[in-house]
């Protein structure tokens, strides 16, 4: 495919806001996995998660609206208007009916919707907001960007489980090549930390119970891994084509040159035990970028600490890089903030995209006792310099969604 570029980043996670902060706490291994201290969690199998705590700090949201949006519109606000500032887009000089906005989430805005859920029935249709409709869906965070920025090119939302925001980012980078916007906002948002999704995610089988143990419980790879520990944030990021970044001299973080999704068809929520249609996904996504299994310098993994999970995209990995698996850095950075479901993508290709620029792999923390079926490079512990040329990332969601992006250093 045609290089799409990357020229402005926006994030909101708990390792940080600003992405000097975030960057030096992903490279240095500093977890912030706790325990969750907005509500009482104690009942919950796994009561641990990544919790932004200075977003107000950054908002650009007006009191006013605040209350007629779900925490996750917030964060997908506050990431979009960074990242605008950071691609140094002059949005009162722009078309913005060529602009378009490809977002992705999991489970869409359930603080909201718990809250008058609750009130619904403690004080009838009386109690209930009629912003409620409107702000907990999963289009509503690619809605209240259009509407703060006034955006109304083609755009769309992706829901497929921890693969929705790249999928997002893959698809919105395709639509620039068929030359339906000038540029988009892609990327993905998260809010579960909530009693219901907490619930929800707990009864998924796919969550760390090691709760006294926080810091250390989000383990890919590891012999003694039990599941992730969840996040919330958001990550966004500005695409343009190639002609449209010469044209406005903007700077390049990186370009996006091979993309691709398969299924398993296997199970409802388990992958497929053998990797094959990961791996399939990965060599088309090679196809796509047009590069060979030895131009690949570094593979930022799924990494969702299950046992069948990690297993089969090792497997995954050697189906198609054969001997040369080996030889390639692997990490899952995600461990140290933990796993933003559907938002979890973007942040795989900021935090990617970041090694390319200080060619500095970030590290897979927690892996003190590999597992012999995970017998790749997984980058233990401590962060490797490497020049990036090119670059892989892997998410996968529930029910066998398979999706890879390949990125290249400009």
């Amino acid at each position: 495919m045609q290089p799409i570029a990357i020229t402005g980043i926006g994030l909101v996670t708990p390792s940080g806001i600003d992405k000097r902060k975030f960057w030096s706490n992903i490279v240095h291994g500093r977890s912030v996995i706790k325990k969750i201290d907005r509500f009482d969690a104690s009942l919950y199998e796994s009561h641990i998660a990544g919790q932004v705590h200075e977003l107000d700090a950054y908002s650009n949201v007006s009191s006013r609206l605040l209350k007629k949006i779900d925490l996750f519109s917030h964060m997908g606000l506050v990431a979009s208007e960074i990242a605008i500032t950071d691609a140094k887009l002059d949005l009162a000089q722009e078309n913005l009916k060529r602009a378009g906005i490809f977002m992705g989430n999991a489970i869409g805005g359930w603080l909201y919707a718990e809250t008058e859920l609750r009130d619904l029935y403690l004080e009838g249709r009386e109690g209930v907001s009629p912003f409620m409709a409107s702000a907990w869906f999963p289009a509503a965070p690619q809605g209240q960007i259009s509407i703060h920025y006034g955006i109304k090119g083609y755009s769309k939302t992706i829901v497929a489980d921890r693969a929705s925001s790249l999928m997002a980012i893959g698809y919105g980078a395709k639509n620039l090549l068929r030359g339906k916007n000038d540029f988009i906002l892609a990327g993905g948002m998260e809010a579960p930390v909530t009693p219901y999704a907490l619930l929800c995610c707990n009864t998924s089988g796919c969550l760390s119970s090691n709760n006294d143990e926080a810091e250390t419980a989000y383990r890919p790879f590891d012999k003694q891994r039990d599941g992730f520990a969840i996040a919330e944030g958001a990550g966004i990021l500005i695409l343009e084509p190639q002609e449209r970044v010469k044209s406005r001299g903007a700077h390049v973080y990186g370009n996006i040159i091979g993309f691709a999704t398969t299924t398993d068809g296997v199970n409802r929520i388990e992958p497929a035990t053998d990797g094959v249609e990961l791996a399939r996904a990965i060599k088309m996504a090679l196809d796509d970028a047009g590069l060979a299994q030895k131009d690949i310098d570094y593979i930022c993994a799924d990494g969702a600490g299950g046992l069948l999970s990690d297993i089969s995209e090792t497997k995954a990995i050697k189906l198609v890089f054969g001997d040369y698996a080996k030889k390639i850095p692997i990490s899952a950075p995600k461990a140290v903030f933990g796993n933003m479901l559907g938002a979890c993508g973007a942040l795989d290709v900021i935090t990617t995209l970041l090694a390319m620029e200080h060619d500095l792999i970030p590290p897979t923390i927690n892996l003190k006792m590999p597992d012999p079926q995970c017998d790749l490079d997984y980058v233990p512990n401590e962060a490797r310099a490497k020049v990036i040329k090119n670059a892989m990332v892997i998410n996968r969601g529930r029910g066998g969604i398979n999706c890879v992006l390949v990125l290249q250093k400009p």
